[in-house]
């Protein structure tokens, strides 16, 4: 097979799940379905649950088949920076977002990037978390030569949770 170096994948692919290695699948079910709101699909024998939103096969794979019981994984190691889960509306955004400061959950950071605004967190076995909506396409920021020209604000925290308001 000789190299095709003009090679794009698809426009229209897109990541379909996140797969996660937990210590204990209860404490993680309780966390991404009890406070993050998603829904069991199905249980994979006692030591998998795929998870979704909306009925989608899973968005989220959890599973301790390596890691029962295990420490989370080294900070200053390879692996996963965060799983990032991409709300429909700026609204549903601090909706989460009040559900987690209501339940005293703690964040990790919360951000204007330009083309989106996320909050952080880590979930119980210290994997990143990020929230996020999308900005419209049309109001993302560019360079004047076309390119993205994405940034790391502070979030205008007050301004989302408004959105509650309206």
């Amino acid at each position: 097979m000789e190299n095709d170096d003009k090679y794009k994948i698809p426009a229209a692919t897109r990541i379909g799940h996140v797969h996660l290695k937990v210590a204990d699948l209860q404490r993680s079910i309780d966390f991404y379905c009890g406070m993050l709101g998603f829904e069991i699909t199905t249980m994979y024998g006692k030591d998998a649950a795929f998870i979704s939103a909306g009925g989608y096969h899973h968005h989220l794979g959890l599973n301790v088949w390596y890691s029962k019981n295990g420490p989370p994984a080294p900070r200053n190691s390879a692996g996963l920076f965060h799983t990032a889960i991409l709300y429909p509306t700026r609204k549903d955004l601090a909706t989460i977002l009040k559900r987690l400061v209501d339940a005293g959950y703690p964040l990790t950071g919360a951000s204007d990037h330009g083309v989106s605004e996320a909050i952080y967190l880590n979930d119980p076995d210290q994997n990143g978390v990020e929230l996020y909506w999308d900005r419209p396409k049309d109001q993302w920021p560019q360079k004047p030569d076309g390119s993205l020209d994405m940034y790391t604000h502070p979030l205008d925290v007050a301004g989302l949770l408004g959105e509650l308001e309206k």
